[in-house]
């Protein structure tokens, strides 16, 4: 723990971050790509062109400088901060670099008031929040290339089929390239995948959640193809997938990762809630459930704008007819009469919503688990908060950058 004069300086910062901290970020990013530009195949462009990276950093810095006089609190913030860092190859090595250009930074954009005082504290703050993150990482590491079938870094995988599941998500069973076998996951993590844009001349990696269930010989990820909104790289990575990835094309993927996963040391209810793509961490929980014999009563919640976007559509249903435990509640948004039928394809026409729900998946010491667009997973987070579930039992994953509150 560093002394309490370099605590109180920092914290004293923590108001200032708030106003001003995106300022900061933004000035960082650009400080640290302009003299390393070797990590910017690192970073997720889509992230950085919208803001999103700035955003979430400079929140994060905020928030450490706000409880660094006991940074325990922040331990699941920094846990998924580790995950996400071993899943993109982040190294003790990179630590330094990005502490030279934050500290930089700091003299840069708060100018007369980053006193040599103020920039040898946040010196000594960002030293305890590196070491910390090297040691959670380093243990992340050694647990994905220790394991059967494990590996560090990046590893050629084969795409061995491709499978069309809706209008618009696609799934990839990926095989080693080398032959090997796959490491085991726990049912609800991503990997990491990294594929040349030819639109940036550069790699970039992306995160997609494992969507089947672990223990086969394969990893398979189920890619929702995103709008490429005027070239902006918030879409390219997805539709360099869809559009130039085919079976036999070998791309790069980093071990599984991720704080998101079935909890598998209890036996309550298990209510899987997802909009969208956000299906897919769903499904490698559900069917692990099933596959390994859990007795444990299952509710499958999601929602989607109709049937054409409805990835594994037919086989939840199967499943729903063929395990008792399992109850389903599919709310399309937008049905098409033509095709989306009413009692067969999906349960309720709508917004997905609790007043009606609730009699079936509000249920007494259920685990809940949320995946999908940050606005949907503010509304059921907040919503069952209002109904009595204890926060522990709420576990959350939202694709993109930052967090979820309520």
């Amino acid at each position: 723990m560093i002394d309490k004069p370099i605590r109180d300086l920092v914290k004293a910062t923590a108001p200032v971050l708030k106003e001003h901290g995106v300022s900061l970020t933004r000035h960082f990013y650009a400080r640290m790509f302009a003299h390393n530009p070797e990590l910017i195949p690192v970073f997720n462009q889509g992230h950085q062109n919208a803001g999103a990276q700035q955003q979430a950093l400079a929140m994060a810095v905020a928030a450490y400088a706000e409880h660094i006089d006991d940074p325990s609190v922040l331990t699941p913030v920094l846990v998924r901060v580790a995950n996400k860092h071993a899943s993109l190859g982040i190294r003790a090595e990179h630590y330094p670099i990005v502490g030279r250009h934050l500290l930089a930074s700091i003299r840069e954009v708060l100018g007369e008031a980053a006193t040599d005082e103020l920039v040898d504290a946040w010196a000594a703050a960002y030293g305890q929040l590196a070491d910390v993150l090297i040691g959670l990482e380093a243990q992340l590491y050694q647990e994905a290339a220790t394991q059967t079938g494990g590996w560090s870094g990046w590893r050629g995988f084969k795409v061995q089929r491709k499978v069309a599941e809706s209008d618009e998500i696609t799934s990839f069973h990926l095989a080693p390239a080398d032959g090997g076998t796959v490491s085991t996951y726990r049912p609800g993590q991503y990997v990491t995948v990294r594929v040349l844009v030819p639109e940036l001349g550069i790699t970039q990696p992306r995160q997609y959640s494992l969507s089947a269930a672990p223990g086969g010989k394969t990893l398979r990820i189920s890619v929702k193809r995103e709008d490429e909104k005027n070239q902006s790289p918030a879409g390219l990575v997805s539709n360099t997938l869809h559009r130039d990835i085919q079976v036999g094309s070998v791309i790069d993927v980093a071990p599984p990762m991720g704080d998101f996963f079935l909890h598998e040391d209890r036996d309550t209810p298990v209510v899987l809630i997802s909009a969208g793509v956000g299906v897919t961490p769903m499904m490698s929980m559900l069917d692990h459930l099933l596959q390994s014999g859990s007795k444990r009563t299952i509710r499958f919640v999601h929602a989607c704008r109709h049937g054409g976007v409805q990835a594994f559509g037919e086989h939840v249903r199967n499943l729903a007819r063929e395990y008792p435990q399992v109850k389903t509640s599919v709310y399309f948004e937008d049905p098409r009469p033509e095709e989306d039928r009413l009692g067969v394809h999906y349960d309720r026409a709508g917004r997905l919503n609790w007043v009606d729900l609730a009699q079936d998946a509000l249920l007494p010491d259920a685990d809940y688990y949320l995946c999908g667009p940050v606005p949907f997973m503010q509304e059921q987070l907040k919503e069952l908060c209002s109904r009595g579930v204890e926060a522990h039992r709420i576990h959350l994953e939202a694709f993109g950058t930052g967090g979820v509150t309520a």
